[in-house]
């Protein structure tokens, strides 16, 4: 009985509605108007599947796509804007490797955009001209050199087991602060770094934390300046007072080991000279100083204080230079254990 009800209804629904709309007529209107609908939701709504797997297809064929033309454009083309130095900070891509290590692109382009900004303000330099565009080859020449040994220090930290601490960090950059005048303020550092570099201060401080281990691994590893510098300061314990150019010579004579000797001219006690001046500030007339390590990262030092007026002061060294470091580096060079993902022309060509 059911069953024929229904039947009844349906064929009612696919009647045609009558011309006029009464009481009588008006559910007939409306089921007439609404099958009209169903025939555009439905068949949409049976292909929502199809909808989504499409809208998958578009998605990978659009990141692909995305994939490629950034490839192409810091690979074959390097672009070099400030736009793509943002996507390399996102997506850590490499543009070098050193025995396995990756160098990474963004370090390569703060690097070399930080070196162009400034040459661009301070220095006038016209990237137009040819002796323009022979600078920035040079300039992209030694932003490469400069990641990919703080690449080689970073990889040797861990195996050397080596970190720089942040109480570390900010003492650097503390000392980088001073100047004859005063210590100067770190919003007044920050606005001079960002006007000379373009670098906020947290890329600074990134910049600097590499610098500080590299410099931490050079004096881990170089063995051999160590026990250079050594004997130096043994000899000068024993006889206080032995000239500092002597001793260089005979120290030179006796070994191939590195050591050289210098006079400073009147420099300011606060010269940043990785911490030598300080040092030497600090003794007496003709007092000698401990065993120095410069925080430039050159190697250690031993300075006698020779005279000081207001200021300044002028002093005599021996040095004992750190080189185990650029050696190893060179030695990677010369088996082909360091391959950069980008064409650089020689700069001299």
């Amino acid at each position: 009985m059911k069953k024929l009800v229904n039947k009844i209804r349906n064929r009612r629904k696919n009647l045609p509605p009558p011309s006029r709309i009464t009481s009588e007529t008006i559910e007939q209107h409306r089921e007439h108007v609404l099958a009209g609908g169903r025939k555009f939701k439905y068949p949409l709504q049976y292909a929502k599947h199809k909808l989504v797997f499409n809208a998958i297809i578009i998605a990978i064929a659009a990141f692909i796509i995305a994939i490629v033309v950034g490839w192409w454009q810091l690979y074959p083309q390097q672009n070099t804007s400030e736009f793509m130095y943002r996507v390399t900070k996102v997506i850590p891509v490499p543009v070098a490797y050193i025995n396995g290590q990756p160098v990474l692109y963004s370090d390569y382009l703060m690097k070399y955009l930080s070196s162009i900004r400034y040459l661009e303000r301070k220095e006038q330099l016209n990237t137009k001209t040819d002796s323009g565009k022979r600078q920035v080859e040079y300039i992209k020449q030694k932003s490469m050199q400069y990641v990919v040994e703080n690449a080689y220090a970073e990889k040797l930290a861990g195996q050397l087991d080596v970190s720089v601490s942040g109480d570390e960090l900010d003492k650097y950059l503390k000392e980088l602060r001073q100047t004859s005048a005063g210590e100067i303020s770190e919003a007044t550092n920050d606005a001079v770094i960002m006007d000379y570099y373009g670098w906020g201060s947290s890329e600074y401080r990134y910049i600097i934390k590499k610098e500080l281990l590299r410099q931490k691994v050079s004096y881990v590893l170089d063995k051999k300046a160590q026990n250079v510098i050594d004997k130096v300061k043994a000899n000068l314990d024993a006889k206080p007072k032995t000239s500092f150019k002597a001793l260089t010579g005979a120290l030179l004579k006796q070994s191939d080991s590195e050591l050289s000797y210098g006079v400073s001219g009147w420099v300011p006690k606060t010269n940043q000279d990785g911490g030598i001046a300080s040092a030497a500030s600090a003794l007496k007339k003709q007092g000698i100083s401990g065993i120095i390590k410069s925080t430039l990262g050159d190697g250690y030092y031993i300075v006698r204080m020779l005279d000081t007026r207001d200021d300044q002061v002028r002093y005599e060294y021996i040095k004992a230079p750190l080189s185990e470091f650029q050696d190893s580096l060179d030695k990677l060079i010369e088996d082909g254990k360091v391959s950069e993902l980008i064409s650089i022309p020689d700069s001299n060509g």
